[in-house]
């Protein structure tokens, strides 16, 4: 009975060659694996005030990301490509830069992340505002509209203000003031928070949760849990208020002249209405002191728990590029003229990493391909789904390699036996 012996040997010799590298493969991938969703989302530069910074940023959901799945991550993503400048460094939260013509995400920082806006939901206020209330409307503000914190026109009841006049003091200046009026004039702060959000939603802004219609934070008792937004969602808010020709002048207006009540002076050569010169807080339109060539239009924002904050679109060559920032640590006009010139430069070189998604279901609009969200690619490595998919089917195919192996190794034993018995 030697031969079965060697037989039982050799079989287990050779099981034990092919099971034990694949059950030592299949252990160490599965960890490696589980961790890898956590690697490929990116983690927040070190000295970024975006991270270790309790309360300064909300959480965003991971599942079914607008825009494409690789917008998801907290970290940069980009695509480099040949001729294409490194990313500029940005001590920021989060940032993202597009084109505004096609929509297509061209490089970001966690996108989604939801901050607090400060004065940049004022894009959000006139995107729900702008085609609602007629320019020419007479509003008078209440004293609770005049004492609002925080920037100001300088509105009194005593006068009555035509929103148009309203609306470029809010865009213009950022006035708290003016946007509580017209908040008023849309009968309600109450009324326009809930207006304001169901616009939000309706571009799939879905990061966006407006609790003021001027961006007051902490002076209203708000915090990141109660009203935040994302770089995301602020570059689809100015891209589809730009669209907007009222909204658009009201953004590129430089100097204004705000009506007042007259002064003594005016009132004793029969005038009935004074008035004061108001300018632009964008410091990047033509004529500004830190003017960008192109510049169209954007929103700066500012609140000690806010930080920073800016969105803005320029255009060059027949092109546009909108770019938004949050949470940076300075003044940000130099941080956006970087980002927008990595943008001309990467526009039409760079494969893009997401998409401005329409306006709308963006679901239905997904199953007739015009979405604007990116689709994975095949066995994309962001997909955790997709690699046990691969772990499962590695495994599964050695298993049955053993199998096979096992059986006929078991018959050459038989055969080995049988030879034996015969020879006796």
């Amino acid at each position: 009975m030697r031969p079965q012996r060697r037989g039982t040997a050799g079989v287990r010799r050779a099981l034990t060659a092919i099971t034990v590298p694949v059950a030592a493969a299949s252990l160490a991938a599965a960890p490696a694996l589980a961790a890898a969703p956590a690697a490929a989302a990116g983690t927040p530069e070190a000295g970024s005030p975006g991270a270790g910074s309790p309360g300064a940023r909300a959480t965003a959901p991971a599942a079914g990301t607008v825009g494409g799945q690789r917008l998801t991550g907290r970290g940069i993503v980009v695509n480099p490509a040949p001729g294409v400048p490194a990313l500029p460094k940005i001590k920021a939260g989060s940032y993202l830069i597009a084109d505004a013509d096609t929509g297509q995400v061209l490089a970001a920082k966690d996108p989604h992340g939801r901050y607090l806006p400060a004065s940049t939901i004022k894009t959000l206020t006139a995107l729900t505002l702008v085609p609602k209330l007629e320019p020419s409307r007479l509003v008078r503000p209440s004293q609770k509209a005049c004492d609002v914190e925080g920037t100001k026109v300088g509105l009194t009841p005593k006068m009555q203000y035509k929103v148009s006049d309203l609306f470029h003091a809010m865009l213009m200046m950022s006035a708290n003031d003016a946007a509580f009026t017209l908040a008023e004039a849309d009968g309600g702060v109450k009324r326009t928070l809930a207006d304001m959000n169901a616009e939000a939603k309706r571009i799939n802004a879905h990061d966006t949760l407006a609790g003021s219609p001027n961006g007051l934070d902490k002076d209203l008792g708000l915090d990141v849990r109660t009203q935040h937004t994302s770089a995301y969602d602020l570059a689809l808010i100015l891209r589809e208020g730009m669209k907007n020709p009222e909204y658009r002048a009201y953004m590129q207006a430089i100097d204004f002249k705000f009506p007042a009540p007259p002064t003594k002076k005016q009132r004793k050569k029969g005038k009935k209405v004074g008035g004061y010169p108001i300018h632009t807080h964008n410091h990047m339109l033509p004529g500004e002191r830190q003017a960008y060539t192109g510049m169209i239009g954007g929103k700066n924002g500012y609140t000690i728990a806010a930080h920073q904050t800016f969105v803005a679109e320029a255009r060059r060559g027949g092109h546009t590029i909108v770019i938004s920032l949050m949470k940076a640590d300075a003044p940000p006009s130099p941080y956006a003229a970087k980002l927008l010139d990595w943008g001309f430069a990467a526009r039409g070189k760079v494969q893009p990493v997401g998409s401005l998604v329409p306006p709308g279901d963006v679901e239905q609009t997904k199953n007739h391909g015009d979405s604007g969200v990116l689709p994975d690619a095949p066995l994309a490595s962001d997909d955790s789904s997709r690699r046990w998919l691969l772990v499962g089917g590695g495994a599964a195919g050695a298993l049955l390699a053993v199998t096979a192996l096992f059986v006929v190794l078991r018959r050459r034993r038989r055969l080995e036996a049988a030879r034996y018995r015969s020879g006796r």
